[in-house]
């Protein structure tokens, strides 16, 4: 099963992000830092989720694992982000099989190798 670490950016009641595979970094330590949460998630093999783009351009010179979910919309008030989420979950865990980062756009799922 997959595991997935959900930044401290992000918040945590999101009902695709519910189950026993997501933590959030706020339940497991509240004071990481970008770099404790990619060691974890490193050590884990989790899927890092995130609005921070620092772990992307961290992916791209140290290379995979982890994996990254970057979220690159705007913030949106909880409901709409949530029905976003939801919507496009199952795609973007789709895609995770053979892709190391998923950007997520308000129009569009890219994924990159």
């Amino acid at each position: 099963m997959a595991g997935y670490i959900i930044d401290a950016n992000l918040p945590s009641k999101i009902q695709c992000w519910s189950g026993g595979a997501f933590v959030h970094v706020l339940k497991i330590n509240p004071q990481w830092n970008d770099s404790d949460i990619w060691t974890y998630a490193k050590q884990h093999e989790f899927t890092i989720v995130t609005k921070d783009k620092d772990f992307t351009v961290k992916q791209l010179i140290e290379g995979s694992p982890p994996k990254i979910v970057h979220i690159k919309f705007g913030n949106l008030k909880f409901n709409d982000f949530a029905n976003r989420i939801e919507t496009i979950w199952k795609e973007v865990e789709g895609f995770l099989q053979n892709h190391s980062v998923i950007n997520i756009f308000l129009d569009k799922i890219e994924a990159i190798r």
